[in-house]
């Protein structure tokens, strides 16, 4: 109940607040205020209306569209330098484990343990030093290639 009164109250307040105020002498020089014009024969000094002030004027909000437009524009933009991460690191892995690889062959190679290859028939041969050196030369090449 006393929240409705004050509220009431404050309802009724506004909207005296909001009314026009003037102020008039008199003939006797007397200064009166009232929310009501005075007699025809006196000129009334409006004082102005005691209503709320007015809101300063705010940017305007960015349109739901362009902020939409905007926030797929960084997603995406994400998303591909995310991509181009994930790739490099893939790449970065793969160079990696064939480095790794390379080395293990050309250590085999030149271990001078005696190295068996299959041939085309299905047979198991054992590399002469002819063979040896070309795979050599060739697990140097891959070792260069893959480990920089």
């Amino acid at each position: 109940m006393r929240l409705a009164t004050a509220l009431l109250l404050a309802l009724l307040a506004q909207t005296a607040l909001a009314a026009d105020i003037y102020s008039w002498r008199d003939k006797d020089g007397r200064v009166h205020y009232s929310d009501v014009p005075p007699p025809a024969p006196v000129q009334p000094r409006s004082i102005g209306s005691a209503g709320p002030a007015p809101a300063p004027a705010a940017a305007p909000p960015a349109r739901p569209a362009n902020q939409e437009l905007e926030f797929r524009k960084r997603r995406a933009q994400a998303a591909e330098a995310e991509a181009k991460l994930a790739k490099e690191k893939a790449d970065a892995e793969n160079a990696r484990a064939q480095c790794d690889q390379a080395r293990g062959q050309l250590a085999t190679l030149e271990s001078g343990r005696r190295i068996a290859q299959y041939n085309s028939a299905g047979e198991l041969e054992v590399l002469d030093d002819a063979q040896r050196a070309a795979n050599i030369e060739r697990a140097r090449a891959a070792v260069a290639s893959w480990c920089r």
